[in-house]
Parts: C-alpha cells; structure tokens; sequence
C-alpha cells in the first residue's frame, strides 16, 4: 500500500546510520541513501528535543537546493538525555566506559527527532523513549565496548545488542526509537504527505 502511495517520489534518507537504513527498509517503500556531512554543533542553551529538533532540520538543510515536487528528504538525530545533559556519541573507549557508568541503574530518555522535507512542506516531529537500566558492573561494561565498539552510538549503546539484553530493565515508549527511528511515527508522517 505504502510503497505504491510513493511509486513516484524518489525518497532519500539523510543517514549513514545502519540502524536507521534497516529499520526504514521495513516499510518495503524505495529509498536511496545520501549523506552530506555537516558540523552538529547546536547552540548550548538547547535542551532535550530542542537539541535534536535543531540537528534534525540541520541535517536536512544542505539537500535544499536539490529538492524538487518529488523527490523527499528524511534526516534524522538521536540524543541520550541523562540528569539535564545530552550523552552524544563517545570520542573513544574511555568516555564509552564513562558513559555506561552514568547510565547505570538509573532511568534515561533517548530524543530521535526526524525531519521531512519536500519542496514546498518541512515537518519536525520528536520521539521520546524512556530506558531503565540495571546497576550494569565493571565487567559487562568492559565486556561490552570491547566487544561492540559503540562509539558510533548516542549514549554508547545499542539496545539491540548484547547490553541491551542483559541490562534494559524497561522500556515506556517506543522500542525503535531507542534504535534511531521512530518508524511508528514516521509511517504516520509520511501517509499524511
């Protein structure tokens, strides 16, 4: 159903993310990959979707002079919000390390926001997805980055990997928002195009 609604769209997803591209190839709709690199630096007195929000329609922006009646573009960014603070993507081991510790037994938010842009509508739309974690030890944290290099993930986990198995206690919100795409949602955006 959707993928014949789209049969004349060419549908890019400004995202370099594996995740992303798994989860969006679900809905079985026809979409190529682009990304163009950009500085994420947001202004600092963002907080929580605003962050993501900003990022989102960032990562949108540098297909503006490409964009045509058909052709839409789907930039997404996903943040870790933890005590007042965004846990972004760790620089290496030791802040991955860091970041799990302060994951640890506590209950945190991770923020996709997704951005839609067409030639004449841009829609900004947000997810929230609260994660509880477990008082994850030394070992597993250790075990963890050793084995699954998250350094390309907010928050330095993959809730479809290994930590998540064994440390997310609950989950209140959506699953796949947890993963970087809030599918749920943007099926709903995307049949009101």
């Amino acid at each position: 159903m959707l993928a014949n609604k789209f049969k004349n769209y060419n549908i890019i997803l400004a995202s370099s993310s594996p995740r992303r591209q798994e989860i969006f190839r679900e809905l079985n709709i026809p979409f190529t990959v682009e990304v163009k690199h950009i500085n994420e630096h947001y202004p600092s007195e963002l907080k929580r979707v605003e962050i993501t929000d900003f990022l989102a329609k960032l990562k949108a922006q540098p297909f503006d002079n490409q964009l045509t009646k058909n052709k839409i573009i789907i930039a997404a960014d996903t943040i870790v919000w933890l005590e007042n603070a965004s846990l972004e993507k760790p620089k290496n081991t030791e802040e991955a390390v860091k970041m799990l510790k302060l994951l640890s037994s506590k209950m945190h938010e991770v923020i996709t926001s997704v951005c839609i842009k067409t030639s004449n509508i841009e829609k900004v739309f947000s997810s929230v997805t609260k994660v509880y974690f477990k008082t994850l030890t030394n070992d597993e944290i250790n075990y963890y980055v050793k084995k699954y290099q998250p350094l390309d993930k907010a928050g330095a986990y993959g809730i479809q990997e290994w930590i998540g198995f064994i440390g997310v206690t609950k989950l209140e919100g959506s699953y796949f928002n947890v993963m970087g795409l809030p599918i749920d949602k943007l099926y709903e955006e995307l049949i009101k195009l």
